[in-house]
């Protein structure tokens, strides 16, 4: 994607050929910042601090981590010390520990001074695949924009709604939810986009209106509690959200709020689609409710908001009532039986063991072998 005309993925090797460059995404929407990571320690706290956020853009900086640790020392302790460190960053996201699983079944079998060079290359490639993954979920999802767009009379807008951020900057590039929304925009299809604001941490209102905004995609941001509202008047045509880990069965973890949109959209009749790529399958797990962990992250997302002050200053304000705790689960899971289709690489699936299982049979049935 581009960002005034210049070309970037959301993460890359830097000019000097083996630190980590990534966006600052805690600086948007209001600042375009770049940080370079240096160590396996930079990359673990960009990804705790939500410096980089997003499942697949997680999984990717924990990928160049372990490169950044084999840079500095190749011995198996020291490789088993990367993979704890990175492992340990963020409970709920799949890809991070799927990522970290893959530079461990690469590295593991090298002898340690073949372990740098491999690293860099495999954390390339997990990028490289990443962007293949989103761009072919953006062409499955554009097909079932298309079918909506076949009901409606020719010209007439088409609304979506999208929850979160699961753009190209939680990605490495085209993203997920929002992959087949900028290729029907490209191909001329009249879409708009309800982008709830989503929070605490507002990812919506700062991320996704961001990219939609530089896209040139047109769109509204709206209050998280609204799009119940919006689905009962008829002015959402599609609900579409990414996941952080979804089960073989089909529930998916997803940003806080999720759930109540599934809600509001099956008791209205809107078709509720989940975009991912199939290494946020975590196919070990049957029962989303009970087997994924929900991050709980701090009280201070929920007490303050960030926002760029009228002195033109970014700042954080308190909200919330002096003296008031606050709770911050920072996922809910939505049922299966909530998702009326689930976006791949490989296609559309039901949201069931037999729908996954049907479109991945090499991964399912290699996670019961």
């Amino acid at each position: 994607m581009k960002i005034n005309g210049q070309a970037y993925r959301t993460i890359w090797v830097a000019q000097d050929g083996w630190r980590v460059g990534v966006i600052d995404q805690t600086k948007l929407p209001f600042r375009f910042e770049t940080v370079t990571l240096g160590s396996a320690e930079q990359a673990a706290e960009a990804i705790r601090s939500m410096v980089v956020r997003g499942a697949p853009l997680i999984g990717a900086t924990a990928a160049y981590g372990v490169a950044l640790a084999m840079r500095v020392e190749a011995t198996d302790e020291a490789l088993e010390a990367a993979l704890a460190l990175l492992g340990a960053t963020r409970p709920t996201a799949v890809n991070l520990h799927w990522a970290l699983a893959r530079m461990n079944a690469h590295l593991a079998p090298l002898a340690p001074d073949q372990r740098m060079a491999a690293a860099y290359e495999e954390a390339a490639a997990i990028c490289d695949e990443d962007v293949a993954l989103c761009r072919s979920i953006g062409e499955h999802g554009l097909g079932v924009i298309r079918e909506i767009a076949a009901k409606k009379t020719a010209g007439e807008r088409i609304n979506l709604l999208t929850h979160c951020n699961a753009g190209w900057l939680a990605t490495v590039d085209w993203g997920t939810a929002l992959a087949p929304i900028y290729l029907a925009h490209d191909a001329g299809i009249p879409i708009h986009v309800w982008v709830d604001e989503t929070r605490p941490r507002n990812q919506g209102a700062a991320l996704t209106a961001y990219e939609l905004g530089a896209h040139g995609v047109p769109h509204t941001v709206i209050s998280d509690n609204a799009g119940g509202h919006l689905m009962q008047r008829g002015e959402v045509d599609m609900v579409i959200v990414g996941t952080d880990r979804t089960t073989a069965t089909g529930d998916v973890a997803n940003k806080i709020g999720t759930y109540l949109k599934a809600l509001a959209a099956h008791d209205n009749g809107v078709p509720f689609y989940v975009a991912l790529p199939s290494p946020t399958i975590d196919w070990r797990l049957r029962d989303g409710l009970s087997d994924i962990p929900i991050e709980e992250r701090s009280a201070r997302e929920v007490t303050h908001l960030a926002g760029l002050g009228e002195n033109g200053e970014v700042g954080a304000f308190r909200v919330v009532a002096p003296g008031s705790g606050a709770a911050n689960p920072a996922f809910d899971v939505t049922p299966a039986r909530l998702v009326t289709g689930l976006i791949t690489e490989r296609g559309v699936a039901p949201a069931s063991a037999e729908g996954l299982a049907n479109l991945f049979p090499d991964l399912a049935r290699g996670a019961t072998e």
